[in-house]
């Protein structure tokens, strides 16, 4: 077996598990890990000899989440355009979870979460993770120090949900 293929699995249980967490959907999330490692596969040759294949492949499933969120949200818009009508009622099951008692992590925005899953549970630098967002150093430590802070006060029920800066 050669040193990638025993790298690979190595990070894929950790892929999986980054991607449940921001898909909440296991199903979703090994089809996330599948597309993921298709266009890293494919994209082989774009890879930097001296560039952290964790990091890289860490990227990839990022931005493959993010570019299916901003797909599916297009998708609805247009189909209630086209329709008329918003299909977007909750379902029962969909009321239950909302319903249920989250966890403050759980309540977090995608972003925040992804962010201290990258540092914390996957143990990613912040040169690592910045690399990853595309963004500085500065940015990601400052970002990080928000999500910690939001999670503090999720956690002492100071907040009912986390607020987000808008930047344009």
């Amino acid at each position: 077996m050669s040193e990638f293929d025993e790298q690979l699995r190595e990070i894929i249980p950790r892929l999986r598990r980054f991607a449940v967490s921001l898909t909440r959907n296991s199903s979703s999330a090994d089809d996330l890990v599948q597309a993921s490692l298709e266009r890293a596969l494919s994209s082989w040759g774009g890879k930097r000899a001296d560039g952290d294949l964790r990091a890289w492949l860490f990227a990839i499933l990022y931005r493959q989440f993010l570019d299916a969120h901003r797909r599916s949200r297009r998708y609805a818009r247009m189909l209630e355009f086209f329709t008329g009508r918003d299909d977007a009622e909750p379902s029962v099951e969909r009321t239950v979870i909302a319903q249920s008692t989250l966890q403050a992590f759980d309540r977090l925005p995608t972003e925040q979460r992804a962010l201290l899953l990258m540092v914390s549970v996957e143990g990613l630098s912040y040169k690592e993770v910045a690399e990853i967002l595309d963004a500085p150093i500065g940015t990601v430590m400052s970002r990080l120090s928000r999500a910690r802070q939001a999670l503090r006060q999720l956690s002492d029920g100071e907040i009912s949900s986390p607020s987000l800066r808008i930047l344009k």
